[in-house]
């Protein structure tokens, strides 16, 4: 696997193979608590907020309940940033581009035009102008400004809103109201009213066990032995004795196995049995980019290697 390592130029890019696998929502292993906490929100008819390790899985949920419940639509995304306002949750209007097309076109566009061309529907506003049953995925609220978790649960109650730029306004039935998943990294507190009016769920890091039932799932062409001892190195890295100040997570885990596919390496030199090889050796650290995520945790993976 040298397209540029071995410094040849003139060396043809590799074909890229992705993994279908990775990100099927059909192959989502929820937990039983997560499972729960789904029927509740539900139930309730209120959005689901979600924390947990970055890579376990919070955002492909909705893309799960979506092929669950056989919907017809993707999630639909709010696309959450800092400067993000209550309208942003509906739509964003280009109005840069309404501009340079009012400054070369001596015709002014209709509003059917003017909305087709300028007006970009977002999570809810799409929810609520298709009129279908959809998810909504809000994505690191915890970015937000701090007035925004509020405008969603206003949202939510309202199911209507209004594009002034093309004097248009939409609404939808309370019964056709979007099945909404809030996923948040917890890097700042969040309202309480905000709090009080949504099902929460922390997802856990997952067990060894859990690890080694998602990897058969998404990586069949890894014989089972060798998943095996692939989720036993992986464990052992990011266990109670690693030094990592950022532990790799089940997304990177899924990364680093297809890496070693790519690389054929061969998961059975990791048997404790057996003395890594200088060349198995030379191939976990390449794989290792993968997992590490800063020069001190790379080291620190170089170093337990070497124990």
């Amino acid at each position: 696997m040298n397209w540029y390592a071995d410094n040849k130029p003139g060396t043809p890019l590799p074909t890229l193979l992705p993994n279908p696998k990775l990100n099927d929502p059909a192959l989502y292993l929820p937990g039983p608590g997560l499972r729960a906490a789904v029927d509740v929100a539900l139930a309730l008819g209120q959005p689901l907020l979600l924390t947990g390790e970055p890579g376990t899985g919070k955002s492909q949920l909705a893309d799960h309940i979506a092929w669950y419940f056989e919907l017809e639509d993707k999630p639909a995304v709010v696309p959450v940033q800092t400067t993000s306002v209550a309208k942003d949750l509906y739509y964003r209007y280009d109005a840069l581009g309404h501009f340079q097309h009012n400054q070369h076109s001596g015709t002014a566009l209709d509003p059917d035009e003017l909305e087709k061309q300028f007006i970009n529907f977002q999570g809810l506003g799409k929810a609520i102008r298709e009129k279908k049953r959809m998810v909504v995925l809000i994505d690191e609220i915890d970015k937000a400004p701090r007035d925004l978790p509020n405008d969603i649960l206003t949202a939510l109650d309202r199911l209507a809103f209004d594009v002034p730029e093309v004097k248009k306004s939409y609404e939808t039935k309370p019964e056709l109201a979007p099945i909404v998943i809030i996923t948040s990294n917890s890097e700042k507190n969040l309202p309480d009213p905000f709090l009080r009016r949504v099902v929460y769920y922390h997802i856990p890091t997952p067990k060894k066990e859990e690890l080694l039932a998602i990897l058969a799932k998404k990586m069949t062409n890894i014989a089972e032995p060798n998943q095996k001892l692939l989720v036993e190195h992986f464990d052992q890295l990011r266990g109670e004795q690693s030094r990592l100040r950022k532990k790799p997570s089940t997304a990177e885990l899924l990364l680093w196995a297809d890496l070693l596919v790519k690389m054929k390496f061969d998961p059975r030199g990791l048997e404790k049995s057996e003395k890594l090889s200088s060349e198995l050796k030379d191939k976990l650290k390449q794989s290792y980019t993968v997992l590490a995520k800063t020069q001190e945790d790379l080291e620190a993976l170089y170093q337990q290697l070497e124990l």
